[in-house]
């Protein structure tokens, strides 16, 4: 009669079913792969739209334009000319405009304050959403008037063209990040193993988890639609984790061959060490990705959705078809050895000697960790968000040297307020006598400016009044103007009409409410992500130190990432190799999903390394030496984890928007300080120094269940066919 398997755990359980059914397991997941896909085609991702994407009194003034019916308003472009004696050519300008078939009003040029300027606006026919597909005969005429006049300026720039010249740089980026992030993976994965098949499967099983989760995506929509971002993000975190997670799995069932392990019991110790591993850590990651649900942003949502589904099924694959794919290799995960670079062991012995020197000086070694992380999150204290924009661009593309110029000498027309007006009636005497009242209340303050515009729904009962800001959009200067209107300008003029609401929206206005709505959030979410990261941490590990240590030494990691991201970008370093221009900021929604990203990220290399030295404490082994063997045999796996996720996340740094190039940044640098100063010497260091004192957890505590440690099976199960677990030599 057969003998049971001797395993307990989700993950252990899981490998012995796909050991034991490994055809129905990998033939399932290609199934589940190629299904989802085929599901996702026929229902289609549904898209947040702009009414999803709102906050505050912007939302309001949004959604109740959205509803009143206005006409589809055209794409606005705009021609800045300037130079000495430009009469000529700003006909020359007009005139070429108007004889372009794509063109469909030409407005009157208008001169800037100090007279230098001329500013000749356009709008384009058709869809506004596709206008950046006929924008390019526009901008080659225009580039044409420039030639023609070679001694002055003149430049276009607008909704159309910035829409496109985003549309084509993250396109080419984005082609070019596929492109690289695979083969850079694979290269690296190659070095860590020393053997093609073993390097393959990460890749492959990272690759299939991420298209599975894009097509669980287009389900996910129809509850929360998704952002053009979200599948960006999916692929930096499902290709991180899936990569992160087989190379647990595989180094750790490797490990126990080059022990003498047969593959069955190799893989059943595997599955209850790295697997429990895998299991914990993804639990961390989707409960962190959770908290952005408590930013009610449509971004922040459909962000969460994507993070969650990839980790999940990343999870999954690791946990199922990887054992299956392992059973069935046998030996030959090994296969296609590379010379020089395959080797049995996998310790790391530059961090062994670093690890011998930190736990020799512990309270040393944690002051100089300690110190140094301090110093580079020093900048953190300055951190000031703004909103996006055009300037974001690279400042060598020529459409954004054009907005740029429009927004110093036009700042009204570059990123105007608009004031939503809801009455029973728009028309007639008495609106117009308020805004004539509001014209010289605007005037007056010295912050608001010319032109102001009026535009009217055709039921009459919502009018948009435009307005300029002084200002840049994206200053405080605009945001002080924005305030003078909003509170004082707008309530003695409009909010004193009869039966009338008015909101205020627009760029600037919309980046403050988002703002505010973050800063209303943050308590919520990063509670929830830091009291749930604990609580985990409690049951997976059975100790409230150990917990507390984790939060602890994540916090500190992502603070430094904050210190560096304000120094690069918004103090303006390395702007040349990055190719980006500071503009005193860091983008609103950087910091908060930095913090979430990170905080569930880093969760992998912590569970990883602290499940191997509570194994080796649960064994017998004093704490300074089960921290010595846990980080050390661990230190191969986690350097070339953090090279493979450093390399991914750098990518994101050529990508051409600043937003994408500090999620880049700030990733690979946050990784790259966790595997290093945190792993390697501050852990090591603060457990040394607590000694017997990690392991404590109060007596009313003691009813709680382990969910991530657990001795390996003493015995090895015997396989329900022999034949099926026999390696190939």
């Amino acid at each position: 009669m057969r003998n049971r398997e001797n395993v307990s755990g989700i993950a252990a359980r899981a490998a012995v079913w796909s050991a034991r059914h490994r055809t129905l397991a990998i033939l399932g997941w290609i199934a589940f792969v190629v299904g989802v896909t085929v599901l996702s085609g026929q229902l289609g991702t549904r898209e947040a739209g702009e009414a999803d994407m709102g906050h505050g009194e912007s939302g309001r003034a949004d959604r109740i334009v959205e509803q009143a019916g206005f006409p589809v308003r055209p794409a606005g472009e705009m021609v800045i000319i300037q130079g000495a004696d430009r009469k000529a050519a700003v006909a020359d300008v007009a005139r070429t405009l108007k004889a372009r078939p794509e063109v469909a009003e030409v407005a009157d040029a208008l001169t800037s304050e100090d007279g230098a300027s001329t500013l000749v606006p356009f709008t384009l026919k058709g869809d506004p959403e596709t206008a950046k597909d006929r924008v390019q005969p526009v901008l080659d005429a225009v580039a044409g008037v420039q030639a023609r006049h070679a001694g002055l300026y003149v430049a276009e720039a607008g909704d159309a063209s910035g829409d496109k010249l985003i549309g084509d740089a993250l396109d080419e980026g984005l082609t070019r990040l596929s492109l690289l992030s695979i083969p850079i993976t694979l290269g690296i994965l190659l070095v860590a193993f020393g053997a093609v098949v073993a390097a393959l499967l990460p890749v492959g099983l990272a690759v299939t988890a991420v298209v599975a989760a894009i097509g669980l995506l287009a389900g996910a929509s129809r509850l929360a639609p998704a952002t053009d971002s979200t599948m960006h993000v999916m692929l930096l975190v499902g290709l991180a984790v899936g990569v992160d997670y087989c190379l647990f799995y595989i180094r750790r069932e490797r490990d126990e061959r080059r022990k003498g392990a047969d593959p069955h019991r190799a893989l059943v110790v595997a599955a209850q060490t790295s697997g429990r591993s895998i299991w914990v850590s993804g639990l961390t990651v989707i409960v962190a990705m959770a908290g952005m649900f408590f930013t009610y942003d449509a971004t922040f949502i459909s962000f969460a959705v994507g993070t969650i589904l990839v980790v999940s099924t990343a999870v999954l694959g690791s946990l199922t078809v990887l054992p299956a794919l392992l059973s069935t290799l046998g030996d030959r995960v090994d296969a296609v050895r590379i010379p020089g670079l395959y080797r049995r062991r996998t310790d790391g012995r530059v961090w062994n000697a670093v690890l011998r020197i930190v736990l020799a000086k512990p309270l040393l070694s944690a002051v100089v960790a300690v110190a140094a992380l301090a110093t580079l999150a020093a900048p953190m204290v300055d951190l000031r968000t703004k909103g996006e924009g055009l300037e974001d661009l690279s400042p060598k593309v020529p459409i954004v040297q054009a907005y740029n110029r429009i927004s110093a000498a036009f700042p009204a027309e570059a990123s105007p307020a608009e004031v939503v007006v809801q009455a029973p009636t728009v028309r007639g005497a008495a609106f117009e006598d308020t805004l004539a009242e509001f014209k010289r209340a605007a005037a007056a303050t010295g912050r608001l400016r010319e032109p102001v515009e009026v535009r009217v729904n055709p039921a009459g009962t919502v009018a948009v009044v435009s307005v300029g800001l002084a200002g840049t959009g994206n200053d405080r200067t605009s945001e002080a103007a924005l305030t003078t209107l909003r509170e004082s300008v707008v309530p003695q003029t409009f909010g004193k009409l009869a039966g009338a609401t008015a909101a205020v929206t627009g760029d600037t206005a919309g980046n403050v409410d988002f703002n505010e709505r973050l800063n209303a959030s943050m308590p919520w979410v990063f509670g929830f992500v830091l009291g749930l990261a604990f609580l985990l941490l409690l049951v997976s590990f059975r100790s409230v130190v150990v917990a507390a240590t984790g939060v602890v030494l994540n916090l500190l990691s992502v603070a430094a990432a904050y210190g560096m991201l304000v120094w690069v970008f918004q103090y303006g370093h390395f702007e040349s190799q990055l190719d980006f221009t500071a503009s005193g900021g860091i983008t609103n929604w950087m910091p908060l999903f930095l913090f979430i990203i990170l905080f569930g990220l880093s969760m992998d290399y912590h569970v990883f390394v602290l499940s191997r030295i509570r194994e080796g404490h649960d064994g017998g082994l004093p704490t300074r030496e089960a921290v010595a063997r846990g980080i050390g045999g661990t230190a191969g796996v986690i350097t070339s984890a953090a090279v493979v996720m450093v390399a991914v996340f750098s990518l994101f740094a050529t990508l051409p928007l600043v937003s994408t190039k500090e999620l880049g940044v700030g990733l690979a640098a946050a990784v790259l300080l966790d595997a290093t100063i945190i792993r390697a010497v501050l852990l090591p260091a603060v457990m040394a120094l607590l000694g017997e004192r990690n392991w404590w957890l109060p007596r009313w505590l003691g009813w709680l269940p382990s969910i991530a440690h657990e001795p390996p099976p003493a015995v090895p199960a015997e396989p329900r066919d022999e034949r099926e677990l026999t390696p190939v030599a």
